[in-house]
């Protein structure tokens, strides 16, 4: 297979990073290199910024109407491509292509749809004042130029939601991808330039973090910042941004909490899906499961099952339903944790180990842990990994106090055959989301997705309109009847 050579994309054109350099991009199922991609430099940053900040102004004063027309031809391009895209996105980041990178591909699409939607029905109140005679109208402006930095587990659909919104609002924006993964962004590039933006408007930097990314985020002329990722870095994100509107979509420790009158294989095929899907790399992935003690025994014999249906295979494979984990360093920290876990009295019931005999190291057998306690690295962090840690309880209030005994506070979920127990758990669970009777993995591209219970997931949200508030802000005219003229 011939390695593809990509660009930067900034103005409207494609163009060689000032470094002169590149770097590879590999496939984490095989170790082959897949593409070669330009390295920015500071030079790169400052063209890309200073291109974006002369858009501005221009396009927030372009008809609504028309932003909305060009993101409803950004989802057609993308869905007219989408075998190629999702077939790079398998490449760069191992999802399996038909199960979960096609899947990606369309949810990206239907992002800038939505966006093409909501962005025309965005509606800001009238405020009445205390003056008859004076007038208070709102309106939802652009902040200008946002700087966006992504993450790899999702590298498609993830930027899309913010690209969607932002470009809908009337923002320009420069975004870096992660290094691991930045070909999808870059074919989202190819598509927006399809699609018509003006040059400025949609700008992609590809180049590390603590360079690139630091650059972009500090600069001078960013005037708003959104960033999905680890909440360390979220720290760092925050601190070079210093005092601009900051979006920010950071970790999660979700549990699944299933409780004694639960349907018990439902509950079982959720876990799974929550533990293995995407290799466990999910800001919401079911990384803890608490299970009553009476139906512990039932749960896990049918999870063993289940989980069985996920041993890692080549994500071209059509009947994949896990690929490999994206890079060393997230599998190592798979390695660390069921060590830990191990050391500390837990029991090995399925997995805990990478496959060999293979090209790549990173394929890692589904993994489920009992006898899991609290001190252990599995229930403190997020382990972001294939991994089932199985947390028994005695009642609602210890599985409370487990459930909230994390920094993380993104989704959680509760299984349940009473409404009134549902209620119960989703008002005192510390987090932005609580699921009912499914999987902590799962969300809709509209809901309004992001951190809560004062935890460290971040804040603001993800999806839909709610996107659209945050990447703008409101803007009040005050007007005096008795001084205007005619």
């Amino acid at each position: 297979m011939a390695t593809k050579k990509w660009q930067l994309y900034i103005d409207g054109k494609w163009v060689d990073a000032s470094t002169g350099k590149t770097f590879e991009v590999t496939n984490p199922a095989t170790g082959e290199v897949v593409a070669e991609v330009a390295l920015a430099g500071e030079a790169d940053v400052e063209k890309a910024v200073q291109a974006a900040h002369r858009a501005k102004d221009i396009y927030a004063q372009m008809s609504v109407y028309d932003r909305a027309e060009l993101c409803a031809k950004l989802a057609e391009e993308v869905l007219a491509n989408k075998e190629e895209i999702a077939r790079d996105l398998s490449l760069e980041q191992g999802k399996p292509y038909l199960e979960e990178a096609l899947p990606e591909v369309e949810e990206t699409a239907l992002n800038f749809k939505l966006a093409a939607e909501d962005i025309v029905r965005v509606e800001t109140p009238i405020i009445p004042s205390r003056d008859p005679n004076k007038r208070m109208l709102t309106f939802r402006k652009p902040h200008g130029v946002y700087a966006i930095v992504t993450p790899w587990n999702f590298p498609a659909v993830i930027p899309s939601e913010y690209i969607g919104p932002g470009l809908g609002m009337g923002n320009t924006m420069v975004i870096k991808p992660a290094s691991y993964t930045p070909i999808s962004v870059l074919h989202i590039a190819a598509c927006a330039e399809k699609a018509g933006f003006p040059p400025g408007v949609f700008n992609v930097l590809t180049g590390p973090g603590d360079t690139v990314g630091q650059q972009l985020v500090g600069h001078p002329l960013t005037n708003a910042v959104g960033f999905t990722g680890e909440t360390v870095t979220g720290r760092q994100i925050i601190r070079a941004a210093e005092l601009k509107p900051v979006l920010l979509e950071l970790g999660g420790n979700g549990p699944q909490i299933v409780l004694e009158d639960a349907h018990i294989q439902a509950a079982a095929e959720a876990a799974a899906f929550g533990s293995f899907y995407n290799a466990g790399q999910v800001c919401c992935a079911t990384e803890r499961v608490l299970v009553h003690e009476k139906v512990k025994d039932e749960f896990m014999a049918a999870l063993i099952e289940i989980a069985k249906a996920y041993e890692p295979k080549d994500p071209f494979v059509n009947e994949a339903k896990m690929g490999p984990m994206n890079n060393e360093a997230t599998a190592k920290k798979m390695d660390l944790h069921v060590k830990d876990a191990l050391e500390k009295g837990a029991s090995l019931v399925y997995g805990g180990e990478r496959l060999g005999g293979k090209n790549s190291q990173l394929f890692y057998r589904p993994t489920i842990l009992d006898q899991v306690t609290v001190d252990m690295l599995v229930n403190q962090e997020e382990t972001f990994g294939p991994i089932a840690p199985i947390i028994t309880f005695k009642d609602d209030d210890e599985a409370l106090r487990i459930a909230n005994g994390t920094k993380y506070g993104l989704q959680m979920a509760v299984f349940t055959s009473s409404m009134k127990k549902a209620f119960y758990f989703a008002d005192r669970l510390e987090a932005g989301n609580v699921v009912i009777n499914d999987s902590t993995d799962f969300w809709e591209a509209h809901e309004p997705f992001g951190g809560g219970g004062g935890k460290m997931s971040g804040y603001g949200r993800l999806g839909g309109r709610f996107t659209i508030n945050d990447m703008s802000y409101l803007k009040t005219y005050l007007i005096d009847l008795d001084k205007v003229r005619g």
